[in-house]
């Protein structure tokens, strides 16, 4: 199980986006300025995020992206499925009677990585952009 750069900077760029929008539209490049990822990457998961209406862009001169609900309302789990990310811990379709090991049957350890995944998807699914604002804002001012 992997989550892979996509996924994460599409993360860090949005808490990146929340932490500023509220004042303007942020720039894709001040983005990437600031959490060192590539302009260009960024312009490919933008394009994916704004396709699942989590972001907008906003056009003109001081134009950039805002998010397109409050930072409460997204959670990981939307920004995951919006750039196609996809956390599994299990080759195999859940609803198969074969195993990822091509048998007919599920390995042993099937139903511990099956667990693995929901806890983590769960865990996803509970944490929202304004939780990695506010977590990120504490440990800060320790």
């Amino acid at each position: 199980m992997r989550l892979t750069s996509k996924g994460r900077y599409a993360v860090m760029a949005l808490v990146d986006l929340a932490r500023f929008d509220n004042i303007n539209p942020v720039s894709l490049r001040d983005i990437s300025l600031r959490q060192g990822i590539s302009l260009d990457y960024l312009e490919q998961i933008f394009s994916k995020l704004r396709k699942k209406e989590i972001v907008q862009s906003i056009r003109g001169n001081q134009g950039g992206y805002v998010l397109n609900r409050k930072a409460k309302e997204i959670k990981l789990t939307n920004i995951f499925e919006a750039v196609d990310e996809k956390v599994k811990t299990v080759k195999c379709k859940k609803e198969s009677k074969k195993g990822c090991n091509g048998r007919a049957t599920k390995c042993l350890t099937h139903n511990l990585w099956d667990e693995l995944e929901n806890h983590i998807n769960n865990f996803f699914d509970q944490k929202s952009l304004e939780d990695l604002i506010k977590d990120n804002f504490e440990r800060q001012n320790l």
